[in-house]
């Protein structure tokens, strides 16, 4: 069985963003690939986790790497790891940013990275940060005695001198024949460039072992692991390639209750991750078995909900609470008692797995593979009508303000994905579509009037359309649209 890193095979040339913290690093990264993914924050060591995205503003792309700040605040522990990670970009990168800020002028950290750079013999431009306006021109002088060819100044914040960085970037690693021209005949397109891989988020409370999960099923320490909840406060996209079948895996920030929130930096991580959920295809909701299924993880579950996505449930820890004896049994009974709790997501397959050992982790492939499957099923519009008008007759819709709703004819949409749903069924604007491999069923429903459809029969009616196909995993859509009236009669 292949897999592998895709940002490890080669398919792009590597730079790394590298400097002490609360330089700018991750304001730099989010101004060159155009989004905002790192979390910018004026507190020191806010980005604990190695983030990369392709950078596609100069002539050729490359993959862009953040790294967490050297010699940065906070604990021992995670701060050994944080240089550790830091450490491995720099082994794998081709070209490196350091990056220093001039309002603060040279410090002793900044002498002692550049002596650690040097070392690498690797190309190096050195950014010299927050270089606001022409005023602040004079401040990089400073930083000449670091003795770097490459130097620029920029401003990530006002968008100063990035075109110029761009540039340098392109120029250098052209230089180093790490770019194919596309030109070329017979280039082989970089798969990050091709249709997108399935995006999966993994979502879940803080400590529960999300990025443990994503280190066992990468086989690295690409995302930081660490005792202490709230660690990965970023949400990082790991791309992510097995049997020639590319995903997109996001490693969101524990999602905590309002009330617990405990500072502004994660409060911005809760909206990543809630904003993960909608723009992923398909999503691995994380529960700890030491403490069980728990109000917060029902909150998650109603967010997947909401967003109308995908999802299976793992039960993570196993190796914390497995018997002795009869574990087909004790694992039985802590499915059954999930998925009583999360009784709202039935249909989500459940897996039990430890993360820390590796148990089961493999199975999360299957089961993913089972909801592609499932998403390929199709009711026969013959079936369904039979099968509705027979939901309608034992199960007639309740009177709505003394109108009962009538079903003229249904048919299962060609086109797969989410889309908006009517009235009659809406929670408020559509979620972000899915990928056609994941996409949920619909079901376009032709009725008198939509809005006399009521939650508890719309759940009655998918309920029904489940008992013909069960579609694990998936959500099922009902659009309902009112019969076009005649205007004439003849």
């Amino acid at each position: 069985m292949r897999a592998a890193l895709v940002n490890e095979t080669n398919t792009l040339p590597n730079v790394a963003i590298f400097g002490r913290p609360n330089v700018g690093k991750s304001a730099l990264f989010n101004r060159l690939v155009g989004r905002k993914i790192a979390i910018v924050h004026d507190r020191p060591g806010i980005t604990r986790d190695r983030l990369s995205a392709t950078c596609t503003r100069g002539e050729r792309p490359f993959t862009l790497w953040d790294t967490g700040g050297i010699f940065g605040a906070g604990e021992s522990e995670l701060t050994q790891q944080v240089e550790r990670a830091a450490e491995n970009a720099l082994r794998e990168s081709d070209l490196l940013l350091f990056v220093v800020d001039a309002r603060e002028g040279l410090s002793p950290i900044d002498g002692e990275l550049a002596r650690m750079l040097r070392k690498r013999q690797k190309p190096v431009v050195l950014v010299i940060n927050k270089i606001d306006n022409e005023k602040h021109d004079p401040l990089a002088a400073e930083f000449d005695s670091l003795g770097f060819e490459k130097v620029v100044s920029v401003s990530a914040e006002h968008n100063r001198g990035i075109t110029r960085l761009v540039e340098m970037i392109d120029r250098a690693l052209t230089q180093r024949s790490l770019v194919p021209k596309a030109s070329q005949s017979g280039a082989r397109k970089s798969p990050l460039l091709e249709e997108g891989p399935t995006a999966i988020a993994i979502v879940g409370r803080p400590n529960v072992g999300k990025s443990s999960l994503i280190n066992a099923i990468v086989r690295s320490e690409r995302a930081i692991v660490s005792q202490l909840p709230g660690t990965t406060r970023d949400a990082i996209d790991i791309v992510y390639e097995r049997d020639d079948v590319r995903f997109v895996f996001i490693d969101t920030a524990g999602i905590r209750r309002r009330g617990k929130v405990s500072s502004s930096a994660e409060v911005f991580s809760v909206m990543r991750a809630e904003r993960s959920i909608r723009r992923a295809d398909l999503c691995v909701l994380i529960i700890d078995l030491i403490m069980g299924v728990t109000a917060q993880d029902k909150r998650i579950a109603g967010l997947i909900q909401e967003a109308r996505k995908p999802a299976i449930a793992v039960l993570n820890k196993w190796d914390l609470v497995k018997p002795r004896r009869s574990e087909k049994q004790r694992g039985r009974e802590l499915i059954e008692e999930a998925r009583s709790r999360l009784f709202f997501l039935d249909y989500v397959p459940v897996l039990i797995t430890s993360a820390s050992t590796g148990e089961n982790v493999d199975r999360l492939f299957a089961l993913i593979q089972k909801v592609q499957r499932a998403a390929r099923k199709r009711i026969g519009t013959g079936v369904l009508n039979r099968l509705l008008r027979h939901a309608f007759e034992a199960n007639p819709p309740p009177l709505v303000k003394g109108r009962r709703l009538k079903l003229f004819y249904a048919t299962q949409a060609t086109n797969s994905g989410l889309h908006p749903v009517e009235a009659s069924v809406g929670k408020g604007s559509a979620s972000e579509k899915s990928r056609g491999d994941v996409a949920p069923p619909e079901f376009v429903l032709f009725v008198n009037d939509p809005p006399l459809i009521t939650e508890s029969y719309r759940r009655y009616l998918e309920a029904r359309i489940r008992e013909a196909e069960p579609y694990p995993g998936l959500p099922i859509i009902l659009t309902l649209r009112a019969r076009a009236r005649n205007v004439s009669r003849r």
